[in-house]
């Protein structure tokens, strides 16, 4: 169990635990999490080794830290669809997806670190795992909330199934835009207007359908 050891603020106020993990973070995105020695984080933190270990045990207790930490500063940041329920349908998704995609603008380097854990072998860990299958769930649920008023207010097998398959698109994309962001300077609130339309354009596709068949 990794213990605190109430040591004083290590730089601006922050504990040497804090300062850890924010070197780890820089150092993940630069390196990936195999290039990341503990020598690495002593020297980003300006902590010696001794307090990593201390704190986290080993490298992989620093990986599961962080991920937590990445975990809690997401839901924090990320607004809740429910926030704009005042609000018609898609106006609705629109305004969750503009603010989540400003959020995102504001702090690239959440989804950065997800993507750079996602081709190592650490992914594998189950304490790895469990951590990342949580900020999916979440990002996954969010997407379900946003679009069920949209497709199936009213249920429905076959429009709840709709939903759940643009809910996975539409965390793709945010996925994808973390590496198109890296390459290319590509916004996620760029991004914004051409997947509402999309959304538009299907639902008003499947209401003209719907009428058709009364």
């Amino acid at each position: 169990m990794v213990r605190d050891s109430g040591s004083a603020p290590a730089a601006a106020g922050l504990s040497s635990r804090e300062v850890i993990l924010n070197a780890a973070r820089a150092l993940v995105g630069e390196k990936g999490y195999d290039g990341m020695a503990i020598s690495d984080l002593s020297g980003q933190s300006g902590l010696p080794p001794s307090s990593i270990y201390y704190h986290f045990g080993n490298k992989l207790g620093v990986l599961s830290a962080l991920l937590e930490r990445t975990f809690e500063e997401l839901h924090a940041l990320f607004p809740n669809p429910s926030s704009f329920d005042d609000r018609a349908p898609l106006d609705r998704l629109e305004a969750w997806f503009s603010a989540a995609c400003a959020s995102l603008d504001r702090r690239p380097d959440y989804l950065r670190l997800l993507v750079a854990i996602s081709v190592g072998p650490q992914k594998d860990a189950e304490v790895v795992q469990a951590t990342v299958r949580r900020i999916r769930d979440y990002a996954h649920a969010s997407w379900v909330d946003a679009l069920t008023p949209i497709f199936a207010p009213n249920g429905g097998k076959n429009n709840e199934a709709l939903v759940q398959q643009l809910a996975v698109l539409g965390r793709a994309l945010t996925d994808g835009l973390s590496v198109a962001d890296s390459f290319d300077g590509t916004t996620y609130s760029s991004q914004v207007a051409p997947f509402v339309a999309l959304i538009r354009g299907l639902a008003e596709q499947r209401a003209a359908g719907a009428k058709k068949k009364r």
